[in-house]
């Protein structure tokens, strides 16, 4: 994305609660971020990301209210050493505390008090004076940044003084959560996105899959860079090492997200972002990129046509097969592409290819798979400007639909990729002889259920029960093997989970909450070729000499004898 906070992008403001707000940045606009006011869009447009800004009121003279960038030392003033945060004792109470910051009450033989601990506080909401009624008040006439009011809020408790230091440090953090007006700006990366949609939005919609399993299956999957161009040199093995993956994504484009990111294809260039900001208008939201190539349509007399487009890519590439009439990329957009209507210099629009399951398996019963009528040069000549580039485009749209039904019917991907809601059997029946060998495949789900049957039908057991009595290519797929379980080998089931912790001195221990739903689980095999024909082990070897050690006592041998009778029982071939 970048280093800059650059127009049109899309961006994440976190709150002081801790709350995600993804933003458009689009200039000469206002951003609303709830109870924390408003600020205008170009006051944050061309500086760094990850600095935090404070919103001051507007002053009489303004229209809008401005930001102060909050220093690093003032961000984190609140961080210091534990010791100078604690109450200094008190001779009248005997407080001592100890340096690890742990706060005990212990009386010693006297009944003096050594240690003090909340333990008698009785929390009570009488013990603040203002009322909300006040505190409304307060924030109405405040013209700063919220640290008069909570200064005030804290001068109006009763019991402030019987807060232990750590009491006190969390009812203050608490209280600048609430009514500090600041914010912070981060780019949009994969994590953060997720981050957003399972805390702020529906994590159904990404099948409840969270940041530690999303790279668990990027790892098992082997996804990576792979260059621009094919790397094959090798006659036996085409199409080998291109870096061509396929993928079943049913999460709105996440998973496509996280594997274009490792491929290095999410994001366009720094310097094509800035000749986007140059020449990026209202009416032309995608500009076409000066590096596009002129490709030629001939028509039917024999003449050239000439359009503007990208040359699709054969390697680094994403293969997507949807269920649909178009693919459900949404999520996509916050990198800054847009399915229906894509930015010709993003890198995803000449990497990421989408085809249907009925192109995929009955490409002819497709429309989008059929030629349209070529028509001749001296009617091309007479067509109105419309009506001519629409014919162009389609002829594009046809050669684009074309050559991707081509390419992946010929197989030679990869890896596989799945996250969908439907059977990964059936998937798996139609998708698994579309690899190489060696080929990595990783399927999601958000139940262990259809993956411990995944992993059975591809099991040592049944796989030698297919080898031994192979059936016949009329009955099979059948019920007991409804894959071909010779296509898979070393099946496995994973899962994982990150639990966040409470990291103080003395007070370090897992949080009590955090969020609930499905856990995830990741089936990962490695695609094989079976052996053609019968395998067998030829060779010839001595057989073994047997020696009746009952007859000769291990003591009456020397070492020589020993050594040459181990010589002999040895196998070795000939």
């Amino acid at each position: 994305m970048g280093d800059l906070i650059r127009p049109h992008t899309y961006v994440a403001l976190r709150l002081p609660s801790g709350t995600i707000k993804l933003v458009q940045a689009v200039p000469n606009t206002t951003i609303s971020i709830g109870k924390y006011g408003t600020f205008q869009i170009n006051h944050i447009l061309g500086r760094p990301f990850h600095f935090t800004f404070e919103i001051l009121d507007k002053a009489e003279q303004d229209d809008q209210s401005s930001l102060r960038i909050v220093s690093t030392v003032e961000t984190y003033a609140h961080i210091g050493d534990e010791t100078s945060a604690l109450r200094e004792p008190d001779d009248q109470d005997f407080v001592e505390i100890g340096g690890d910051g742990v706060e005990y009450e212990v009386m010693n033989p006297e009944g003096k008090v050594l240690m003090r601990t909340n333990r008698e506080i009785i929390d009570d909401s009488r013990s603040q004076k203002l009322t909300m009624t006040d505190i409304e008040t307060l924030k109405r006439e405040e013209t700063g940044s919220g640290k008069a009011l909570i200064a005030k809020i804290l001068e109006s408790h009763s019991a402030l003084d019987q807060k232990t230091s750590f009491g006190l440090e969390k009812y203050t953090l608490r209280k600048a959560k609430k009514y500090l007006r600041r914010f912070t700006v981060l780019p949009v990366d994969v994590p953060l996105l997720l981050e957003w949609i399972l805390n702020e939005k529906e994590p159904s919609k990404v099948m409840e899959i969270r940041e530690e399993i999303l790279a668990l299956i990027g790892s098992w999957s082997n996804v990576h860079y792979s260059g621009l161009q094919p790397l094959s040199s090798v006659d036996d093995l085409p199409g080998a090492c291109e870096g061509r993956w396929l993928v079943v994504d049913e999460t709105g484009g996440l998973l496509v997200a996280a594997m274009a990111e490792r491929m290095g294809i999410l994001s366009p260039p720094q310097e094509d972002q800035i000749r986007n900001d140059q020449t990026r208008t209202t009416d032309n939201p995608h500009p076409v990129d000066e590096n596009l190539v002129a490709t030629t349509t001939r028509t039917a007399a024999g003449s050239l046509h000439t359009q503007n487009t990208t040359i699709l890519s054969d390697a680094n590439t994403i293969t997507l097969i949807h269920a649909n009439a178009q693919p459900n990329l949404a999520l996509l957009t916050y990198f800054d592409f847009d399915p229906t209507s894509p930015n010709l210099s993003h890198p995803l629009h000449a990497h990421l290819r989408s085809l249907s399951w009925l192109q995929l398996l009955s490409p002819h019963e497709d429309s989008s798979y059929t030629e349209p009528d070529v028509v001749p040069d001296e009617v091309i000549q007479m067509m109105k400007g419309g009506k001519k580039s629409n014919y162009y485009r389609k002829r594009r749209r046809w050669e684009k639909a074309k050559s991707a039904i081509d390419q992946s019917r010929a197989g030679g991907f990869d890896g596989l990729t799945i996250a969908s809601v439907m059977d990964p059997v059936a998937i798996l029946h139609h998708t698994i002889l579309l690899l190489r060998g060696g080929a990595q495949v990783v399927v999601y789900s958000p139940n262990i259920e259809p993956l411990a049957e995944l992993a059975d039908y591809y099991s040592t057991a049944r796989r030698t029960a297919f080898q031994t009595d192979p059936p016949s290519s009329n009955d099979f797929p059948n019920e007991d093997f409804p894959l071909n379980p010779t296509l898979l080998l070393n099946p496995a089931i994973y899962t994982a989970r990150c639990r966040n912790w409470q990291v103080l001195p003395g007070r370090t221990h897992p949080l009590m909450t955090g969020p609930g739903g499905a856990e995830g689980y990741v089936f990962t095999a490695t695609r094989v070729l079976p052996a053609e024909g019968k395998v067998e082990a030829r060779g010839s070897y001595k057989r073994r000499k047997l020696v009746d050690i009952s007859c000769a006592s291990p003591a009456s041998q020397t070492l020589s004898e020993r050594a040459k009778n181990d010589e002999e029982n040895a196998l070795v071939p000939t």
